[in-house]
């Protein structure tokens, strides 16, 4: 049976699959789903998904979005955990429109792309449900971690050499108290280095809200304006992309 390879190798010594492995077989693709088998140090097959499908294009949006600086930290929230799975589709079995998520993860003194850092990214979905929290995400008990074991809309990949990687995801949805956004984790040299989130502009979300499944969720209460973490720095440079929605952003960190 294949052995998987996780976030833990990833950020640990590399010894199930190098870090060099990982990046030739992932890199250079156009399709952000393919997955490769790559051979482990001890012989065995591990099967990982591309940690960036990045066109050209790519580069062009990025150049738009911030760059050289810190990007600010923001609250982790109640609802993450180590998925462990790298992996560049995320989606699973959830509906909604298709959003192609590329983070370039920069060294904020330097202006370098960081590359082998490791992103996390997990949100909740077109009705506002976190996998793993199913529960507290619609208003029942809680407790201090996953409450069900879903895994949807949570993923992690491993920057190339430009220190991009690119998730396939769906738009995410809304919950009360919050505005729409997705989570974030950036790991360099096995520390974390940012903890954020990430924003969308309100006409974007609303010409995404006008059609199913997310018109079946009614009644949202708190928009960027109005949400008490929002930060304008952290709105993602959007454009229409095979049906849906590509978005770019850049995290700068501190990697001293």
């Amino acid at each position: 049976m294949p052995e998987q390879l996780t976030r833990r190798t990833a950020l640990g010594a590399f010894g199930a699959v190098s870090l060099g492995a990982l990046l030739a077989a992932c890199g250079g693709s156009d399709d952000p789903v393919t997955s490769t088998d790559v051979t482990t140090s001890d012989g065995a097959t591990a099967t990982v998904a591309p940690q960036s499908g990045s066109a050209p294009a790519l580069d062009d949006l990025f150049d738009n979005a911030a760059s050289c600086t810190l990007t600010p930290e923001e609250t982790e929230g109640p609802y993450y955990f180590d998925v462990d799975a790298i992996r560049s589709d995320i989606r699973e079995d959830r509906a909604g429109t298709d959003l192609r998520v590329a983070v370039r993860v920069q060294d904020a003194v330097a202006c370098a792309p960081i590359a082998n850092a490791v992103v996390d990214i997990w949100h909740c979905d077109a009705g506002g449900i976190y996998s793993g929290f199913e529960s507290a995400s619609t208003g029942g008990a809680g407790g201090s971690g996953p409450t069900d074991d879903d895994t949807f809309l949570r993923g992690v990949q491993v920057t190339d050499t430009r220190g991009i990687v690119e998730f396939l995801t769906i738009y995410p949805g809304w919950y009360r108290g919050r505005t729409v956004h997705i989570h974030a984790k950036v790991h360099v040299d096995s520390a974390t280095a940012l903890t954020t989130q990430m924003y969308f502009d309100e006409a974007v979300t609303d010409a995404v809200y006008a059609n199913d499944p997310y018109a079946e969720h009614t009644g949202r209460d708190t928009f960027n304006d109005s949400d008490g973490i929002f930060d304008a720095g952290l709105v993602m440079t959007l454009a229409e992309d095979r049906g849906g929605y590509l978005g770019v952003m850049t995290f700068g960190v501190d990697a001293a």
